[in-house]
């Protein structure tokens, strides 16, 4: 008797075999708590297969989703889902994790990448970073992340 609503249709066969008077107390009792009992096991049922259907979709959102990155961003995912070849800061401000293509780090000049959602500068490329050297962060951290991470 692995499922719920069957626990319940033996209790209702074990009191229909005690032969009480339905219009006794004990039967009124017994019959109003085994119908309580029954609504629970088809309610719970049903949150049951609810619950199947929305993780199937949600995980079918979820597949939909990793496609659509991967046409936008046009390269494959590492473990942590993060794009290979990008760079991850998480703002100071209001700690949205902003990522950005590392290709930044070769640019001339003094390059500046800020939040999008809170326009706080988030990093700052002015040259000095070289091969093996962490690149500045205002206040957060960053990763690189290439295939040599994976």
């Amino acid at each position: 008797m692995d499922d719920l609503k069957s626990k319940v249709a033996y209790l209702q066969g074990l009191s229909a075999g005690m032969n009480l008077e339905p219009d006794s107390k004990e039967g009124r009792l017994l019959s109003g708590i085994l119908d309580v009992l029954s609504d629970f096991a088809q309610s719970f049922h049903e949150l049951k297969e609810a619950q199947g259907e929305l993780e199937d979709y949600l995980e079918s959102i979820d597949n939909d989703l990793y496609a659509l990155e991967d046409d936008f961003y046009g390269t494959r995912r590492d473990y942590d889902g993060e794009a290979e070849g990008y760079m991850e800061v998480e703002c100071p401000r209001c700690g949205e994790i902003v990522c950005f293509d590392r290709d930044i780090l070769e640019e001339d000049g003094v390059v500046e990448v800020t939040c999008p959602n809170c326009d706080e500068v988030v990093f700052v490329n002015d040259d000095t970073y070289e091969s093996g050297d962490e690149p500045e962060v205002m206040e957060g951290r960053a990763e690189i992340r290439g295939e040599e991470d994976i």
